[in-house]
């Protein structure tokens, strides 16, 4: 594959699929969609075997001088071939899911959903500054049309209101990069990850930046555009924004708030911590005493994303890798829990938890199915969830026990909320008739749900697949943080002085000149 520019290839299939949509019958419109996003898959496959773990980080390389300061540059490292992968396995898997529940503008929904797959991979794959920026934010046009279009009876505000926090939160972040790129000479983000930027302006480059990300993960209290968005997004439209879309946030946080602002980050730690703590205690008690399905999901998400960002800041490779496992379990799990929400709503038209009940009855493939993405959400050993969640909370308790704690009591509820949804869904008596005559899952609806079934448990089991190719880059960006890691709780008991998440370690002047210097 030497010379193959198969990122470019990786985009250029579903854009081209995406073109053809838009001139063709909805029939055909689903064929093509269907067939692209597989060869795109495929290729996905091609790059994971072709990818070499304990290699140069940076591989898949390629670049071409656009026009003065902006370049078509692209490569991956293990954390985003990963991502990559996730979106690539995701999207076909939509496609199927919107086969019948979309009858309206059908070329033009499968033309925005192959676009948006453009954009997801070009997020993870650029190395250029700008280019990243460009594809994070086109990223928003097509979910905003396929929300907005296709969307539920309210789809109109819920679709504004998705548009405008997300752009918002962005703005401040394109002029960060703009300064940075002005005070680095570069917009080569290999580059600016080994960059020292000045600590004073550290600060307000990591504010920029987590005004955008907070925003698309999203923590609390920037959460407030998800619950509208998926309850009024399509089934696929929701898989996709709670399967990639929100690992933009998480991803970003990697990528740059970290390795580029490490002694900000670390001065930060505390305002994440406590962002992530209310988050997961609030938004559980939230999903608890909700009747809309979605709506349950939707809060259950925030609390789970909530685990990435403490294991994201704790400073430590458990921490950073269980993130990442987070990160992509959630991407399964949550995506495929809106598919078993989508498969009943394409029966009944109703995401009422009281329509149903019993389901388990005439509906027992289904119920299996639901039953294994819940105890995955829940974080049942054996699953993808508990991987993650587990590394994560051995991350943060070497930092702050108090912060693991309560982190801890969140994956409490949500065993509390998911077992008591599932209950009223698949127990119980059947008291509506409509939903006790509903058919058991299709051969199309086998197709979406054994899958990811398989990778959950896969992940589960044997997690190493996964963190395989993330280990070198996620212990580079531990060494890069080591200089401006928190001390931990077992640290300062045994008298080691507060690290920086408390009070920062400023540079000497001299210092930073020539650190400076080194860089240029």
């Amino acid at each position: 594959m030497e010379g193959l520019p198969l990122l470019s290839l990786m985009m250029l299939v579903p854009l081209m699929g995406a073109l053809l949509c838009l001139f063709a019958g909805a029939q055909a419109a689903r064929l093509i969609a269907l067939v692209a996003t597989l060869v795109t898959f495929l290729l996905g496959l091609v790059l994971w075997s072709g990818y070499e773990i304990g290699g140069p980080q940076w591989q898949f390389t390629e670049r071409a001088e656009l026009f003065a300061g902006f370049a078509w540059a692209l490569g991956i490292d293990g954390i985003a071939l990963m991502l990559i992968l996730l979106s690539v396995f995701l999207m076909p898997i939509c496609i199927l899911a919107s086969w019948e529940a979309i009858d309206k503008r059908v070329g033009e929904y499968m033309a925005a959903f192959l676009f948006m797959e453009v954009l997801m991979i070009g997020t993870f794959a650029a190395q250029d500054l700008f280019l990243f920026y460009v594809f994070f934010e086109a990223g928003l046009i097509p979910m905003y049309l396929i929300i907005g279009v296709w969307g539920g009876d309210n789809r109109i505000y819920a679709s504004y209101k998705f548009f405008l926090y997300t752009l918002l939160g962005s703005v401040l972040m394109l002029i960060a990069m703009l300064w940075m790129v002005a005070e680095a000479g570069t917009s080569d983000i290999p580059t600016l990850m080994q960059y020292d930027f000045p600590p004073q302006a550290q600060t307000w480059l990591w504010l920029a930046f987590f005004a955008s990300f907070a925003v698309k993960v999203p923590m609390w209290p920037f959460h407030t555009w998800l619950p509208d968005a998926h309850v009024q997004a399509p089934t696929a439209g929701s898989v996709i924004l709670a399967g990639v879309l929100l690992k933009l946030g998480g991803y970003g946080f990697i990528r740059f708030s970290l390795p580029m602002f490490p002694e900000a980050s670390a001065q930060f730690a505390w305002l994440v911590f406590a962002l992530s703590m209310v988050a997961v205690v609030y938004t559980s008690l939230v999903a608890l005493v909700q009747a809309d399905m979605k709506k349950l999901i939707a809060y259950s998400s925030v609390a789970h994303m909530a685990i990435v960002t403490v294991g994201l800041f704790a400073f430590n490779v458990q921490g950073l890798e269980g993130a990442m496992i987070v990160m992509l379990s959630h991407g399964l799990v949550s995506g495929a829990l809106f598919l078993c929400v989508g498969v009943i709503y394409d029966r009944l038209h109703t995401r009422e938890i009281a329509r149903y009940g019993g389901l388990a009855t005439n509906m027992p493939y289904y119920a299996l199915f639901f039953l294994l993405f819940t105890m995955a959400s829940i974080g049942l050993p054996g699953t993808s969830g508990f991987v993650g969640e587990f590394l994560s909370l051995a991350g943060i308790y070497q930092i702050s026990s108090t912060v693991a704690l309560v982190c801890t009591t969140g994956i409490i509820l949500g065993a509390a909320y998911m077992l008591y949804l599932y209950r009223r869904v698949a127990f119980g008596a059947q008291s509506n008739a409509d939903a006790a005559a509903m058919p058991d899952i299709t051969a199309r609806e086998w197709a979406m749900m054994a899958p990811i079934a398989a990778a959950v448990l896969w992940m589960g089991v044997y997690p190493e697949t996964f963190l395989a190719p993330m280990r070198a880059d996620i212990a580079a960006l531990d060494a890069r943080l080591a200089a401006a890691a928190p001390k931990g709780d077992a640290q300062l008991a045994a008298g080691a002085p507060r690290g920086p998440a408390n009070a920062i370690e400023h540079h000497q002047s001299a210092d930073h000149a020539s650190a400076k210097e080194g860089a240029h």
